[in-house]
């Protein structure tokens, strides 16, 4: 591995198609054996830095279709916390089901899941019928897996009955010095961009392109008032900035102080402090509040000169669900596509039915989405919302802090990269969108 990382620090591409792939390399996973080590704990005591592990792993079979991507950073994704402490279900019974469906998935089926759902890296080898990428590109990867072998994944890939996500669906992750990956994961590196910076934008930035932007989702247009929950977070982050960059008006509802003033820092002015309002959604664990919906529902219009939620961009889900159902302007639209608060929602549906309001739900993005998600941030019009970056030997810790909710935006992981700040091929394009890019560091 050390000839690889050298000869892509030294920006010897060319000569990455001649080295040899390793027999082996440093992968964060989880173990099989161990997936049963939480049960009866409650789940904010579940800790990732138990469960999370470095180890050496065999390199697998580059496959059709395929690339080996030699990895310099990676994220942590809320799906990495899943998998970490094997909620709602170990990921282990997705990477058996995934083994029978050929001789090549059979790959994944194994006693550990290497994770991550990110990467920024040097394409190392491609598969027979890889086309488009060769040894030496930079580039990124989205996390959407398909097989495309049925007809209901070619008008929209997410729709594909073998849809996976990977990296949480299937093995040999991003969060590792090497990748497996589909070639149609693949997207070209922003060159202005350095390592960690490109690798922590793919899955959340994809995700809320198309429950935003997206036909498939709720298809924001110009003056729609966006009502975002987790505002400052790394799904909320890229929503407020894609909300303000299409012209609708985001209303960012943040859980302190400091997370108002990095909303503000991105350009949104209508901020809802859920620690100072107060607002208690649930009266006790059975029963909902609607005097708080309504309470939130007019802060909303004393922030918008009277215009209720065209669109609410929903991911907590219980906590937050019905208030959302409520909130949403007669014929507005609330889409999903988390519910870290839990999945079981409750709502009021005669606010739904009798107002025409519609729930779509939303997950991760087809290729086309995640592309044109990339060209935002390749073009400087969407930021990376990078707070902290993490060693792989303390990925524990970057999924624990994500899991408590101690930290703005993304945190990245370096894997083969010794430190931060390399990877930039542009330096002007760099100083131009340097305040932006830099927002959130350090926060």
């Amino acid at each position: 591995m050390n000839e690889i990382r050298d000869a892509i620090l030294a920006g010897q591409f060319d000569a990455v198609g001649g080295l040899a792939v390793p027999e082996s390399y440093r992968a964060v996973l989880v173990r099989k054996d161990e997936q049963d080590m939480f049960e009866g704990m409650p789940t904010k005591e579940k800790d990732p830095r138990k469960s999370l592990h470095v180890e050496e792993v065999p390199t697998p079979e580059l496959g059709p279709g395929e690339a080996i991507v030699a990895v310099m950073a990676s994220s942590v994704n809320y799906n990495t916390v899943w998998t970490s402490i094997f909620e709602p279900v170990s990921t282990f019974g997705f990477l058996e089901r995934y083994g029978k469906l050929s001789e090549l998935t059979k790959r994944h089926d194994l006693p550990y899941h290497v994770v991550g759902s990110d990467l920024a890296g040097v394409v190392l080898r491609v598969g027979p019928g890889v086309n488009k990428w060769k040894p030496g590109d930079e580039v990124v990867a989205h996390c959407l897996s398909v097989e495309l072998e049925d007809p209901a994944g070619h008008d929209d890939t997410m729709m594909d009955p073998q849809q996976r996500i990977w990296g949480f669906e299937t093995n040999f992750g991003g969060l590792a010095d090497l990748a497996l990956v589909k070639s149609n994961q693949l997207m070209p590196k922003p060159a202005h961009l350095s390592w960690e910076e490109a690798a922590a934008p793919g899955l959340v930035n994809s995700t809320a392109y198309r429950q935003l932007v997206s036909h498939n989702g709720a298809n924001m247009k110009q003056g729609d008032v966006v009502l975002i929950w987790g505002a400052s977070g790394g799904l909320g982050s890229y929503a407020t900035q894609m909300a303000l960059n299409g012209g609708a008006i985001p209303v960012c509802v943040v859980s302190s102080p400091e997370k108002a003033g990095i909303v503000r820092s991105l350009g949104a002015e209508l901020i809802i402090d859920r620690s100072e309002e107060g607002y208690q959604f649930w009266k006790d664990e059975n029963n909902q509040d609607p005097k708080e919906w309504q309470r939130l529902g007019k802060k909303i219009r004393e922030l918008t000169g009277g215009d209720d939620v065209d669109i609410v961009f929903e991911h907590p889900g219980r906590d937050t669900f019905g208030a959302s159902v409520y909130v949403a302007k007669k014929g507005g639209t609330i889409v999903t596509c988390a519910s870290t608060t839990g999945y079981m929602h409750q709502f009021d549906n005669r606010y739904l039915w009798m107002n025409l309001k519609r729930i779509i739900g939303s997950h991760f993005a087809n290729y086309k989405e995640a592309w044109e998600a990339n060209r935002l941030i390749d073009r400087g019009l969407i930021h990376p919302t990078l707070s902290k970056v993490y060693s792989m030997e303390d990925v524990g810790q970057a999924a624990y802090d994500v899991h408590r909710n101690l930290h703005q935006g993304k945190v990245g992981v370096l894997t083969l990269a010794p430190e931060e700040g390399l990877g930039v091929r542009d330096q002007e394009k760099r100083e131009k969108h340097l305040t932006a890019i830099n927002r959130f560091r350090g926060v």
